[in-house]
């Protein structure tokens, strides 16, 4: 008997080894739902089981595609959602019905986001935003020049003078229009970060903030005269 002791250890130590692995393997809660954030492109920043502000910004970016409460919390509902098979993307979104036709740029309140529609009525681009419902209301707009103040400005600044608006399009009375998020004078680094974009986590003063990629598409898509529909 003593001499099948040593086989019978080997066996039992391989099976605990076997088994370990797989046990150990499977996730925290807070760590799926990252990873299953991520995997939406919502961008939840490291899956590490930390929901902290970035990852908090994916859940609220989640609930506005998934028409779920914005609360930034991955409550029962919006767990079942996003766990779901079928569950969307948070980078790729449907125009808004009732947003008018033709050749636009569309801006959601509501999801934090908007769309660059061309003339067959498919979105060329989107992305989410940051703005100011207190300033800016629902209606049609059109890029131009405003209160005598120039349509575009590559390199315009903010009134306070300390920080840069690149690749500014007015397109609403009198200095509403799209920018990238605002950088400071002082060391060119953002306001806020890209991850806040598509949230109500921050405020603009009135005008529509961007991503610099995303900023560019709306430079380059507005050569010319472009209606705009917030709603």
């Amino acid at each position: 008997m003593h001499l099948l002791r040593p086989l019978i250890c080997a066996l039992v130590c391989a099976a605990t080894l076997t088994i370990a692995p797989a046990y150990a393997a499977e996730p925290r809660p807070a760590v799926k739902t990252e990873r299953l954030l991520n995997a939406l492109h919502c961008d939840a920043g490291r899956a590490d089981g930390r929901i902290d502000q970035h990852a908090r910004s994916a859940i609220v970016r989640f609930q506005s595609r998934a028409g779920i409460r914005q609360s930034g919390t991955a409550d029962v509902r919006t767990r079942k959602r996003l766990y779901a098979e079928d569950a969307p993307r948070c980078d790729v979104r449907p125009v808004p019905a009732r947003s008018g036709h033709g050749r636009r740029i569309v801006i959601s309140q509501q999801q934090n986001w908007i769309w660059l529609i061309g003339p067959d009525g498919d979105a060329v681009a989107q992305g989410g935003m940051v703005d100011n419902t207190g300033v800016l209301h629902r209606g049609s707009h059109a890029t131009g020049s405003y209160c005598g103040r120039g349509a575009r400005i590559k390199l315009n600044q903010a009134a306070s003078g300390n920080v840069w608006l690149d690749n500014f399009v007015r397109f609403a009375p009198c200095g509403i229009g799209f920018h990238r998020i605002p950088r400071y004078k002082s060391n060119g680094h953002q306001m806020h970060a890209d991850w806040i974009l598509g949230t109500n986590m921050a405020q603009s003063h009135g005008c529509i903030r961007l991503s610099r990629e995303l900023s560019l598409k709306v430079w380059n898509f507005t050569t010319r005269r472009t209606p705009v529909r917030v709603v």
